[in-house]
């Protein structure tokens, strides 16, 4: 089998994970450029090492030294006594490709790099990185990096790199983390260690010109100890590995959460479509992210709450949230971020209210929030049990615990947590302002989540919920070869398809058009439309004019032959003088169809994740309201009717204020169609089909753009 990364050579599959395995747990690790200083990146990961028990072989290699701290030091490469399973480099840029070339040569597997003075530093670093992959390449050796800080095994004590973080011993735990960034990446760590959260491998690959995080996660969730992955990414260049990542996750039931920066970088190229134009980039790795099966944060906080969230927790059920607490103004403040984030703050049963009065005090609150009062600090049951009864709610699939300080009170709220968890088999975590850290350390170790604000606790009781849709999804439509642009191919041109051919494309995956005939002038314009009947619209056909509007190439409604032929005449008139040069085939005679709701569907090659399908609600305003969504093709039943269901749109579709409601079927009919189209034609750069008038009765398309490709020069 073969594959591609970032520098579009075939690879073998098996060949490419053995090395980045050798990397996480490697049984012989060499350093190249080792030093005895443990204050200099070249003296630490030596230290480290030897500090936290590395029990594989360790191989310095300096000419300066025969030995350093005891450790015998070689003096090249070739004098080793055996290929290590992975290097250390930390040498000088303009030596890192000799010394990759030499590692290979040895039949090293993969080259950690630490050195700096590549990509980070512009155009001609980034030249050094494309010559330093292709060393890598000819001499079959991975490499991570460069101006990597390297990585963390904390199962094996492989604590291969220079970072602060491994200042102290790291502390293996069930989270698997791998980051681009290096010095934010040991930020996120630094902070999962103050949290209580022990990371079992971290991983920075730096600048990424070979190894990604997503090919280190790969293989670090099929690691038994490992629960949950995160991932902190600055960008994607192969969609296919992020795709493939959350199905394994998922199939193993460990969540995947990554965060991604860029979120409002202005990521969309020019385009000559809606589709292209409104497929920003963060638009859509959101919306494959979500597809997928992965759950996106927003920074390191947000990602690292729902980590502690889901490693200490069962699935949630449901959406329904119960919160608890002793401040009814906390309580106001996470049921409008629930309802913001789209969860349900269910009222109690009957029943529940009913036996949660018979524990509360009579001032507190029995509906959802539940008000405990500062009484249960003298009547701790009173928390306990109303949790508990809370819990056992069919409404309610999570709870949330609030309450603030409580210096004095840490060890018996300890003891009622735990003994909480042990009663109860539906998820909650604690929402605890300032707990006392002492208290906090057991509760975490315990498998008690605490967040220690509020609006945080319900965002991570919604990546609970989430991850609990994730799991009760049908299975992902079986995976085909991405149509993505490879990694450095020259933009392609594009060229307009004719309107007639790109009709029998459409209709011929399963989508229906309203009937369209071309005419050469405006005499057969008018034979045309009375055998097809009015009233009728004419447009302008030209693969020169893509937007008809614009160049008077449009008018509706003709109820008359005569009307038609002077419509006829005056469109390729207008078109003419708007566009002298252009090619122009005649004009186009369209039976007009009867109104309905205006969708907008389309296609567009994405350049990380291949062709992506669109929907939203259509008409001339798509682009004012932005009210679409994505998904990657292939695209199932189920998820065309998800796009559809997260549109912000929704109730035109329902039929809202007397409106007739749509064919809901039938549109996601479409939609599954449009994905079809795209693996059969991979060639097709954006399409657009704008409006679609979806009624109760089925959806006709009335417009449509297809661009494709036409060379790679």
């Amino acid at each position: 089998m073969q594959a591609t990364g970032p520098g579009d050579q075939a690879r073998d599959i098996e060949t490419d994970r053995a090395a980045v395995r050798a990397m996480l747990s490697p049984e012989s690790i060499a350093i190249i450029g080792a030093g005895p200083d443990t204050n200099k990146l070249s003296g630490r990961p030596l230290h480290f090492l030897r500090r936290d028990g590395f029990a594989g072989r360790i191989y310095p290699v300096n000419p300066k030294y025969s030995d350093i701290a005891g450790v015998p030091c070689f003096p090249d490469i070739a004098s080793l006594p055996e290929a290590p399973d992975m290097a250390i480099v930390a040498v000088g840029a303009a030596r890192v490709g000799a010394t990759v070339a030499a590692l290979g040569q040895k039949g090293c597997k993969v080259a950690v790099i630490f050195s700096s003075g590549f990509g980070e530093l512009g155009e001609a670093g980034k030249r050094m990185e494309a010559d330093l992959l292709a060393i890598g390449r000819e001499n079959n050796i991975r490499i991570c990096g460069p101006n990597t800080l390297g990585l963390v095994n904390a199962f094996v004590r492989s604590t291969a790199t220079f970072s602060q973080y491994a200042d102290q011993p790291p502390v293996p735990g069930r989270i698997g983390f791998a980051s681009q960034s290096g010095a934010f990446g040991t930020a996120i760590a630094a902070l999962a260690r103050v949290k209580g959260l022990g990371l079992g491998y971290f991983v920075s690959t730096g600048n990424t010109i070979d190894i990604t995080p997503m090919e280190c996660l790969a293989e670090i969730i099929e690691d038994e100890r490992i629960q949950v992955a995160a991932g902190y990414v600055e960008g994607i260049a192969d969609g296919d590995q992020l795709v493939r990542l959350a199905h394994r996750a998922r199939e193993l039931a460990k969540p995947l959460v990554i965060t991604k920066v860029g979120r409002h970088a202005a990521g969309a190229r020019a385009a000559q479509s809606h589709t292209g134009s409104l497929a920003g980039e963060d638009r859509v790795f959101d919306a494959v992210v979500r597809q997928a099966g992965a759950i996106r944060a927003r920074n390191e906080e947000h990602m690292l709450d729902m980590v502690a969230a889901l490693v200490a927790n069962p699935v949630a059920q449901g959406r329904g949230l119960g919160i608890i607490t002793q401040s009814g103004g906390a309580g106001v403040l996470m049921a409008d971020r629930a309802e913001e984030l789209g969860l349900e703050v269910p009222l109690l049963s009957v029943a529940t209210r009913e036996r949660l009065k018979a524990v509360l005090p009579e001032f507190g609150a029995s509906g959802n929030p539940v008000d405990v009062t500062g009484q249960f600090l003298a009547e701790p049951r009173i928390l306990s049990e109303s949790v508990k009864i809370v819990l056992e709610d069919p409404a309610i699939d999570v709870c949330i615990i609030w309450l603030q300080l409580m210096h004095g009170y840490g060890k018996v709220l300890r003891d009622l947590f735990r003994e909480i968890k042990r009663s109860v088999t539906k998820p909650f975590l604690v929402c605890w302002i300032e707990a006392p850290e002492d208290v906090r350390r057991d509760l975490v170790a315990d498998d008690i989540c605490i967040v220690s604000a509020t609006e945080r606790a319900v965002d991570a009781a919604e990546g609970m919920v989430r991850w609990g849709e994730i799991t009760r999804r049908p299975p992902p439509l079986a995976e085909t070869q991405s149509s993505r642009p490879a990694s450095g191919e020259p933009t392609a041109e594009t060229e307009v398809v004719a309107s007639l051919e790109a009709a029998g494309l459409l209709e011929a995956s399963g989508l229906t058009l309203v009937g369209t005939r071309l005419a050469r002038d405006a005499a057969e314009a008018g034979r045309i439309a009375a055998e097809l009947g009015f009233p009728v619209a004419v447009k302008i056909e030209s693969v020169d004019i893509p937007h008809k509007t614009e160049a008077g190439g449009v008018v509706l409604g003709l109820a008359s032959r005569e009307a038609v032929e002077k419509a006829a005449a005056d469109v390729l008139a207008s078109a003419a003088r708007h566009a002298p040069a252009a090619r122009i085939a005649g004009v186009l005679v369209q039976r007009m169809s009867a109104p309905a709701t205006e969708i907008v569907l389309g296609l567009r090659r994405d350049p990380v994740f291949g062709h992506v399908v669109m929907v939203g609600l259509g008409g001339i305003f798509v682009e004012v309201l932005k009210d679409v969504a994505f998904a990657r093709a292939p695209i199932s039943h189920d998820e065309a009717l998800g796009l559809l269901d997260s549109l912000k749109g929704k109730p035109l579709l329902m039929g809202a204020r007397g409106r007739e409601p749509v064919d809901l079927e039938a549109l996601a009919r479409a939609i599954t169609a449009l994905s079809r189209l795209a693996l059969a034609h991979p060639e097709i750069e954006e399409l657009d089909l704008n409006p679609v008038f979806a009624g109760g009765d089925g959806t006709t398309a009335v417009d449509w753009l297809m661009l494709r490709r036409t060379s790679r020069a």
